[in-house]
């Protein structure tokens, strides 16, 4: 009995110790692969096991294949980096940059959770598990392109890129061509030509920049082809208005390969054109790669007012771009409004007079009345600026002859035309239909005034 009860206590000691502890296992080993000289690798290593698993990366050096070599990080002239994460499981990404051929070889994912994997004096049940990836790194297949660069000039006949892979690591199972890295959809086949062509619309900073040809192989082989212009210049409003003591931006933009080295700004003056320095005057300049921005304090009618030009340089060529700017007076927005007041008070007052002289038998109330709202009107719709078409006429003549119902028939269209979407959402326009509504209801008390 004694025997027995001593095996049942030895057989649990070893299921709690089988459930503690297992031995390490991988659940992602490394891949083999195939690249070319200057390109990077990954190799991606995860294992799992209680207590958490140690991972080692080792590789064959030299030309010796029997014998294996720890690698660290930043071992191989700082071209090699390792990454670890120990959780639950134990992950190792180990990164190669600017292989070359001595590369090529057989690494090892090593891992292990016993206890004594790192003593020397003590044999280990199970020291290490290993997992192995084969990487052959080969020269760049010979890729001929026409033409290498190409710029605008006379010589350009056809502006056609070429590339012929001459010695294809692999069969061809496709192409396509990348601009500037991105991929030009319409380019992509399934041919297993090695010859590849793409033909340009102009040499000219929308079409420039830098053309890739790919082959769809083993491994993925390209090359490029440099498509140079003068820079592209726009300005982000051809037409600037400022007003006088305010601060005032003019803006130009580029684009095109290549990029832009030098932005210049200048401005016509009486004298000739005059050249822009930052920190002059009231003059401010402010590069930004691809953007340019000139800032202009304390504006003036008389000396800033004028054409400003935005110059943009690279080893190319250079664009020029011109920008008008407009300076405006402090009280420019108050003189139509007073010119409108002016002539209201001017034409009640014609009225006033002239209802005051007339003879019984002459031109009737209504019809005076609305050949004055039609001036008033006119001139209203003018300063806002509001472009009077055909459907809108009607309102000249809302006001009937008859001074009792003016004001209703009056409010009720004047509400109509503000509803309607052509007049929503600007201030002018919202605010000269106020001054027509305003006059309007004016004209209309002061007839029905005049007529009692």
């Amino acid at each position: 009995m004694a025997t027995t009860t001593s095996l049942l206590l030895l057989l649990l000691l070893f299921f709690l110790d089988c459930a503690s502890a297992y031995t390490a296992g991988f659940i992602k080993a490394p891949l083999s692969d195939v690249k070319l000289i200057e390109d990077s690798i990954e190799l991606d290593c995860e294992a799992i096991g209680k207590p958490t698993p140690e991972i080692q990366w080792w590789a064959v050096e030299g030309n010796d294949t029997e014998v294996m070599s720890q690698l660290y990080d930043g071992a191989r002239q700082q071209r090699v980096n390792i990454n670890f994460i120990y959780d639950l499981d134990a992950k190792s990404t180990i990164s190669i940059m600017n292989l070359n051929i001595e590369d090529t070889g057989t690494y090892e994912c090593r891992a292990s959770n016993d206890p004594y994997r790192n003593d020397l004096k003590m044999i280990p049940q199970v020291k290490w598990i290993l997992s192995q990836a084969t990487v052959i790194v080969i020269e760049h297949p010979t890729i001929v392109t026409d033409p290498r660069i190409l710029e605008p000039g006379e010589n350009v006949k056809d502006a056609i890129l070429r590339c012929n892979l001459t010695d294809p690591p692999s069969p061809i199972e496709g192409h396509v061509w990348k601009k500037d890295d991105v991929e030009i959809s319409t380019t992509r086949d399934s041919s297993s030509s090695p010859l590849m062509e793409y033909k340009l619309d102009a040499v000219d900073a929308k079409h420039s920049g830098e053309y890739t040809c790919h082959y769809f192989t083993t491994p993925a082989v390209n090359d490029t082809i440099y498509v140079k212009a003068p820079p592209g210049v726009n300005a982000e409003k051809k037409s600037e208005h400022g007003n006088e003591g305010d601060y005032g931006v003019l803006i130009c933009r580029s684009s095109g390969f290549p990029s832009v080295e030098n932005w210049s700004w200048s401005r016509q003056t009486k004298a000739g054109i005059e050249l822009i320095v930052n920190g002059t005057k009231n003059f401010h300049i402010k590069n930004m790669g691809n953007k340019t921005e000139l800032r202009i304090s304390q504006l003036g009618i008389e000396q800033d007012q004028g054409e400003y030009f935005c110059n943009a340089t690279n080893e190319i060529g250079a664009k020029v771009e011109t920008i008008h700017l407009r300076v405006r007076g402090r009280y420019a927005a108050v003189w139509p409004f007073l010119g409108i007041v002016a002539e209201v008070i001017v034409l009640v007052a014609i009225i006033f007079i002239y209802e005051k002289r007339r003879k019984p038998d002459e031109i009737s109330d209504g019809k005076l009345i609305t050949l004055v709202f039609y001036v008033c009107l006119h001139n209203v719709l003018q300063a806002s600026r509001i472009l009077l078409v055909q459907e809108y006429w009607y309102i000249l003549f809302i006001i009937r002859t008859d001074p009792g119902n003016h004001t209703g028939k009056f409010q009720a269209d004047a509400e109509n035309l503000l509803k309607k979407q052509h007049f929503s959402g600007h201030p002018s326009i919202n605010s000269g239909l106020f001054l027509i509504v305003l006059s309007g209801i004016f004209l209309t008390f002061f007839t029905s005034g005049i007529s009692d």
